[in-house]
């Protein structure tokens, strides 16, 4: 299959390509980090599958637009698309200034709209395709809640409800839609939201599993949002 993982230098989306490259998928790998992304080329060299690397900031439309441009010629189709890229400030509320919400909108919300909006010809012509959208239990409605988080919980919530309009909005064009609510799990960006704190479940497992969702996980969800907590945090 022809995958595209967004956020991919680091943590989930790395083990989410990586696992996907050793099923022997093609894999277009996006991040802002040049370096980190050589690193998982590097690690990636001896699997079934290959990962083409492309560093692009998901903040900026005309760098998303251009990056996107440079992969189209070499995809026939797209069967899946992981928007995995996230950005988590982390700030007591009264000290959140509009910047800070308005930089985690741009990647967490916009980046996501962005990608599908470009790469939908793709998407339609993949025979199933699967958008899977990477959230948060932060941004599960009735679930814990933590001070300092309520910018990035917010961005998380209005990409799960993304994913639900899109999910009725294509379902005649054979494209699915369904959000990962994860909880916690071992990684740079839970260590900056909760510093000490040891998550049960590392990045390695989820990644496979987010892997193993994004291929299978259409033929039985649309339009869903699925809560992957084993505890929050």
């Amino acid at each position: 299959m022809y995958v595209l993982v967004s956020g991919a230098s680091r943590g989930v989306g790395r083990d989410t390509a990586l696992y996907l490259a050793q099923q022997g998928h093609e894999i277009w790998a996006l991040s802002r980090s040049a370096e980190k992304l050589t690193s998982l080329a590097q690690s990636a060299k001896d699997q079934p599958g290959r990962i083409h690397v492309v560093v692009s900031d998901l903040a900026q439309a005309e760098a998303i637009d251009q990056s996107i441009a440079q992969i189209l010629p070499h995809m026939p189709h797209l069967d899946v698309l992981i928007n995995n890229a996230g950005l988590l400030i982390h700030q007591p509320f009264e000290q959140l200034t509009d910047e800070a919400w308005l930089a985690m909108w741009q990647v967490n919300v916009m980046g996501a709209v962005r990608l599908i909006r470009a790469l939908l010809p793709k998407l339609q012509q993949a025979p199933r395709a699967h958008v899977v959208q990477i959230g948060s239990m932060g941004g599960f409605q009735g679930s814990a809640k933590f001070p300092g988080l309520s910018a990035y919980s917010a961005s998380k919530a209005a990409l799960a409800s993304l994913s639900e309009c899109l999910a009725e909005e294509f379902k005649e064009q054979g494209i699915a839609f369904n959000t990962l609510a994860l909880g916690a799990v071992q990684t740079e960006m839970l260590a900056q939201a909760f510093p000490g704190y040891q998550a049960p479940v590392r990045s390695e497992e989820m990644g496979a599993f987010v892997g193993w969702f994004a291929l299978h996980g259409h033929r039985y969800f649309n339009g869903k949002v699925l809560p992957v907590s084993v505890s929050t945090p």
